[in-house]
């Protein structure tokens, strides 16, 4: 009996080597099953709304109260992840996320679906964090890039096919069955993370004190494993409530604009996000024990990788928006004949992305992100020329172009945040990451909805507005490190003495 105890006990807790494939599968995953969630969502909408006899306005909020709720709490998850352990937060989150998508396929009416969707957002945003907080645990910082790269590609991958399986499923089965979809592997995934005790040294391989000028933090020793805090003294709930009233009212208030335009109520909740941020930036400046620790808060050089993933991310889904909505209400192309014209985009996000990990190690960040940012600047002028002559190899080109420029810029501003925090604050960087990704196409799509109504039927100013935000994220990008080392061979820990493999 003894000796069946000690096999099982073996076998839950993995070698490094095995620990770290069993993280990269599962920040994969995680990542892919939220963002599966978010397209397939898209096509289930006008079926559930009818099914359930729900206004548009009120079936919307299965799609606000998510968004709402998951940003509102990406950064304060990300610090408990950093408190607790990456892969215990994302056990929960998972599992939580799984168990709310299952309710939400079986709920008798709207009132509970939204409620659930909004559950939904707070699980999600404990996994979000933690895909890569995990990720920074477990593999040197030097060795981060091509991890992010798989999981940029595998979400590439799920927002090309969600709009497909989504209205495969809705067609056969219903719009419940879109929620179904992703049950099963949120469970097993959630039961694995909370079950799998990793190494004492799996995820010690963050813990380096680099290089200023190669954008990398010093490690925390004891916050690099999973199960021990990574920080003492309380959590910083006035400062986490503070972050949260200012992230919704700035969501809530850019949602409202392509429905209700520019009115006083936008005008209010821009004036409360401006004055609960101001709060919290003071609150974090005093504070003993900050939410986001001052390495970040204080880092010019996260501050500038959030900037440039808020700018691309705005662009490239303000286009997205644009460019589907004049080719479906212009050219009369249906659904599917607009996806398979920005097909291209999606294929270039899944091949670029590792691309982009390559150039990330070879030339450094700014170089890559600065070639990333001029790419897809290039796909939304050409985008902006569209006209009802414009011929399919012309859009292919510019949706090309998009792919490609976001995947690069996805992958290396995202790799400077999250190495450049120390492995003890992996969990807050990634946060912000998600943050920046939330906030940046509910920004975009804002302004190219009320841009829209200045000219209809021109994608003209529209997109050449994006264009332009989208070169401030090129400036930003001078501000990345240079260099293409990544990593300081100076102050390296005995974890990061051995090279590791990056990929199963």
């Amino acid at each position: 009996m003894s000796t069946v105890r000690s096999v099982k006990a073996a076998h839950r807790t993995a070698t490094p080597a095995a620990h770290r494939r069993v993280t990269l599968a599962s920040s994969v995953v995680g990542a892919v099953i939220v963002a599966l969630d978010g397209t397939v969502l898209t096509v289930a909408q006008p079926t559930l709304q009818r099914d359930l006899h729900a206004s548009f306005a009120r079936v919307q909020w299965t799609s606000t109260g998510y968004l709402i709720a998951v940003a509102g709490l990406l950064v304060f998850a990300g610090r408990l992840g950093d408190r607790h352990g990456h892969q215990r937060v994302f056990g929960l989150g998972v599992l939580g996320f799984g168990v709310a998508s299952a309710g939400i396929g079986l709920a008798p009416g709207l009132g509970w679906v939204i409620a659930l969707r909004v559950a939904q957002g707070v699980f999600g945003a404990l996994l979000q964090p933690a895909t890569l907080g995990m990720l920074r645990a477990a593999y040197p910082p030097d060795r981060l890039a091509m991890p992010i790269a798989l999981r940029t590609s595998a979400i590439g991958v799920a927002a090309a096919s969600g709009p497909l399986l989504g209205g495969a499923l809705v067609s056969q089965f219903g719009w419940r069955a879109v929620f179904t979809l992703n049950v099963l592997p949120a469970l097993v995934l959630g039961v694995l993370a909370l079950t799998v005790r990793p190494p004492a040294d799996a995820e010690g391989g963050g813990a380096v004190n680099s290089d200023p000028e190669a954008g990398v933090g010093a490690g925390a020793g004891a916050g690099a494993k999973t199960g021990a805090p990574a920080a003492s003294g309380p959590l910083d709930v006035p400062g986490a409530v503070l972050l949260t009233v200012a992230l919704v009212a700035l969501v809530h208030t850019l949602v409202g604009i392509p429905d209700s335009g520019w009115t006083a109520a936008t005008a209010f909740g821009l004036t409360v996000t401006a004055l609960a941020g101001a709060a919290f930036v003071r609150r974090e400046r005093r504070a003993p024990s900050p939410l986001v620790p001052l390495d970040v808060l204080g880092s010019a050089t996260v501050a500038a990788a959030l900037g440039i993933l808020v700018a691309a991310s705005a662009a490239m889904f303000g286009t997205l928006f644009t460019a589907s909505s004049f080719l479906q209400r212009t050219l009369g192309l249906d659904p599917l004949e607009t996806g398979l014209r920005a097909l291209p985009g999606g294929v270039m996000m899944v091949l670029g992305a590792p691309v982009a990990a390559v150039l990330l190690r070879r030339f450094g960040a700014r170089a890559t992100t600065l070639t990333g940012t001029l790419l897809l600047t290039c796909g939304v002028l050409l985008l902006s020329r569209l006209d009802a002559a414009s011929a399919a190899v012309t859009v292919g080109a510019g949706f090309l172009l998009l792919g490609a420029g976001f995947a690069t810029v996805m992958v290396t501003a995202t790799a400077v945040v999250v190495r450049q925090a120390s492995a003890g604050s992996a969990g807050v960087a990634g946060g912000l990451q998600q943050t920046a990704m939330n906030i940046g196409p509910v920004l975009g799509i804002a302004a190219a909805a009320t841009l829209l109504t200045v000219t209809p039927g021109s994608v003209g100013l529209p997109l050449v507005t994006l264009a332009a935000i989208c070169t401030a994220g090129t400036l930003l990008a001078l501000r990345l490190p240079g260099h293409k080392n990544t990593v300081s061979t100076a102050h390296r820990s005995p974890a990061d003495a051995a090279p590791v493999r990056t990929g199963p």
